[in-house]
């Protein structure tokens, strides 16, 4: 099994009467790109404050590079964190607060704050507050990887990014992750960008995991198969079905199971047609929500 770069262990935190985590454990291997997902109120935000140090875990255990992270600087200085509201001192310039940065984080390099000069494009003599909400995005991502971090910590990251920086800024994670091993966790409701960027996922719902897999181990576990019958047709006993819909003869079966293996059950019904379709993160996102007792209406993406 890889290094667990981030991990998280029966995790519990209450406000007040509310239990936003309950018993919840979370697994990052070295040099991943872990997207965190799940509907609104589901405890994302909380688990990334504790990972980010910012909440002190109640019970259970949170680490980070193999320590607790909470009151810990040799950890803190090896990751880097972008909220989903980023916050700067207001009078102060992208080039001040790469100096602040610099004097609390050991691993900042100006060298590579002037390389990644020419991708933000941004005048860092400005103040913070003269820039717009997308440029102080951008500031925070110069500024994050400019710390070169060993794990990199992002909450909503790209809200607010045109599509041609937004490319650009993930372009630049991936190519951390390739050539230095960083590891990333990143929560969005944007399932089809986490998709193209993402090797694992953990989906989250009501405080706890739901599960945790790799991307391929996700789509080959959920397949869709459409099929049609000359006269109904029936079905295999026994399968799974996560969701279905027809449209005349031509039925739509969402079924958990391996694909090869569901084809030939399938096949050995004799049907006119059949075909099997890829589904996407967000369809598998939705119908393993599904499973756990929620409406497919009432699902926020």
């Amino acid at each position: 099994m890889s290094e667990l770069m981030i991990q998280c262990r029966a995790l519990e935190k209450r406000f007040g009467d509310f239990t936003a985590l309950h018993a919840l454990d979370l697994n990052v291997p070295r040099g991943a790109v872990y997207g965190l997902v799940g509907p609104n109120g589901a405890g994302k935000t909380t688990v990334i404050r504790h990972l980010a140090g910012v909440y002190r875990p109640e019970k259970g255990e949170v680490r980070v590079c193999g320590e607790p992270v909470y009151e810990n600087p040799s950890v803190k200085a090896r990751l880097a964190f972008i909220p989903d509201e980023v916050f700067f001192h207001a009078p102060d310039s992208i080039a001040d607060m790469a100096r602040f940065y610099a004097s609390l984080c050991p691993r900042f390099s100006f060298d590579r704050y002037e390389t990644l000069r020419g991708a933000f494009r941004l005048d860092d003599t400005r103040p913070m507050r003269r820039l717009s909400r997308g440029m102080q995005k951008q500031a925070a991502f110069w500024l994050a990887l400019s710390q070169c971090p060993e794990v990199l910590i992002l909450d909503e990251p790209v809200d607010g990014l045109d599509p041609v920086m937004r490319r650009t800024v993930w372009g630049l994670i991936l190519s951390d992750v390739a050539e230095n091993g960083t590891t990333v966790l990143v929560s969005s409701h944007n399932l089809r960008e986490l998709e193209d960027v993402c090797d694992h996922v953990g989906i989250m719902d009501g405080g706890t995991m739901l599960l945790e897999r790799t991307l391929l181990e996700l789509q080959d576990n959920i397949v869709k198969i459409q099929l049609a019958y000359a006269d109904g047709g029936a079905l295999p006993e026994g399968l799974e079905i996560l969701h279905e819909s027809a449209m005349g003869r031509l039925r739509t079966l969402i079924l958990r199971g391996k694909s090869e293996e569901l084809q030939q059950r399938l096949a050995a019904t004799q049907p006119l047609f059949m075909d099997v379709l890829p589904l996407s993160l967000e369809e598998i996102f939705i119908y393993e929500l599904g499973g756990a007792g929620h409406e497919l209406s009432d699902m926020v993406l």
